[in-house]
């Protein structure tokens, strides 16, 4: 008899938070998915299970020994979309698909390294390299028809702002978002078409076997590369604070995105401020009063003297 498939509080908690009763009907259903799952793909287990705020994923192998993992997560637009974007890049530069369910939105997926991510790369210069290696291999793929567009997105941004401006408590920060929402407003006409990854910093680089590093966890979304910049300017920003003259830091990390990705300055800068909206959205919807102060010295870094 398999091991069964044991739910971590952690993930059942984050389903029954953002989901409610769906949610919870899900986790609960889950070792019977994984269970249905690993004997129809033909899986043995291979280590513990792990599992972050919206999947688990089961080390398995396959037959003959091939090494790869098994991740469950709800189905909704943005497992859809997942799946979209893993077919559309078919391993080129990012994790490889190799089998999926479309009922449960499972997919099996090659196994990386889990223990090796590129935050792991001490020098700044060459961890950003490679990052801006792999978002130019990612982006140069048209986005398919079936995927979100980033027009779409900005106009459901600008239709927020005026509501979300009177949360900020402070004048300076209300101004700021308005700032922002007028470089979106600018840029809106050309949202760009290429497949973005949405959300490629360094934890969602890992290493791997086939190449020395690949992507993990996309969302992809169609738009302009330079809404896709902000996660690898914010990556490892704690340690980017501690070491003190965070605004050089964005813009060195700014000017090797922008050089190996081939993007106008200008028009990059903007969809990045786009970006800092969109999270500064999030947040005042979320009860938040003030900016977040990442967003804050990253906007300032981009548009200052």
């Amino acid at each position: 008899m398999p091991e069964a498939v044991e739910v971590p509080r952690s993930l059942a908690a984050s389903y029954a938070r953002g989901f409610g009763e769906r949610g919870r009907a899900w986790i609960a259903g889950l070792p019977a998915l994984a269970a249905e799952l690993l004997d129809r793909w033909g899986l043995e287990r291979d280590g513990a299970a792990a599992s972050g705020e919206a999947s688990l994923v089961l080390p398995v192998l396959r037959e003959h020994g091939e090494r790869a993992v098994l991740k469950l997560q709800m189905p909704r637009q943005e497992t859809t979309a997942a799946l979209i974007g893993l077919r559309a890049w078919n391993g080129e530069g990012m994790v490889r698909l190799l089998d999926h369910d479309p009922e449960s939105g499972a997919v099996l997926l090659e196994r990386l390294d889990t223990t090796r991510t590129l935050a792991s790369v001490e020098d700044d210069d060459v961890a950003m390299g490679v990052l801006a290696g792999l978002q130019a291999r990612l982006v140069s793929v048209p986005a398919p028809p079936e995927l979100r567009g980033l027009g779409d997105i900005a106009a459901e941004m600008l239709e927020q702002v005026p509501e979300a401006v009177p949360a900020l408590a402070d004048a300076a920060e209300r101004r700021l978002l308005r700032g922002w929402a007028s470089a979106v407003a600018e840029l809106a006409d050309e949202p760009g078409d290429r497949m973005l990854h949405w959300d490629l910093h360094y934890d969602n680089v890992l290493a791997a076997d086939r190449e020395p590093w690949l992507a993990i966890d996309p969302e992809p979304l169609a738009g302009d590369p330079g809404f896709d910049l902000w996660p690898a300017l914010d990556s490892r920003w704690d340690d980017v604070v501690m070491k003190g003259d965070a605004p050089r830091v964005v813009r060195r990390r700014f000017d090797l995105l922008t050089e190996v990705l081939g993007l106008d300055r200008a028009r990059a800068t903007g969809w990045t401020l786009g970006r800092l909206l969109q999270n500064a959205l999030w947040d005042i919807e979320d009860g938040e009063t003030a900016l977040a102060s990442s967003s804050v010295v990253i906007a300032e870094s981009l548009t200052g003297p």
